[in-house]
């Protein structure tokens, strides 16, 4: 990647999604409520239904693919840590929150070990987490 990822440039957007599909999608089912409303029949009934579904599917792919993520993550982490805490920390793995396992794929192996004892002891989220990390380490395979 040509651009250094930071808290601030790490949130990504995939312009297909965010900007045409589920807007067009939003913008489909409100005009086929709009129709229904103007021309209560069956025939709207079921189209705007039908909209109600394509809203509801470009949704959940995204919310599908962003669970499957955060799972990856989370067993990406849990060998990372494994291998770079100490066993006293290594312990606490499995009291981490999936946020907090999200908050942490960012952090350098150096900081990893206080930041998860930070986060632990506090109970940081992920946001919390990530302005809280000095050194960056970027993750550039997000979906």
């Amino acid at each position: 990647m040509s651009e250094t990822q930071t808290f601030a440039t790490h949130r990504r957007f995939h312009p297909l999604f965010h900007f045409v599909l589920f807007p067009l999608s939003f913008l489909y089912l409100i005009f086929t409520l709009r129709n229904l409303w103007k021309v209560p029949a069956p025939h709207t009934a079921f189209v705007a239904l039908g909209a109600l579904v394509l809203v509801m599917t470009v949704f959940l792919t995204r919310l599908y693919a962003l669970k499957v993520q955060d799972r990856l993550i989370r067993l990406e982490e849990t060998l990372r840590m494994q291998r770079v805490l100490p066993s006293d920390l290594q312990a606490r793995i499995s009291e981490l929150r999936p946020g907090q396992f999200v908050g942490l794929r960012f952090a350098s192996d150096d900081e990893l070990a206080s930041l998860v004892k930070t986060a632990l002891d506090e109970h940081l989220g992920g946001e919390a987490i990530k302005k809280r990390i000095q050194t960056w380490r970027g993750d550039y395979f997000r979906v």
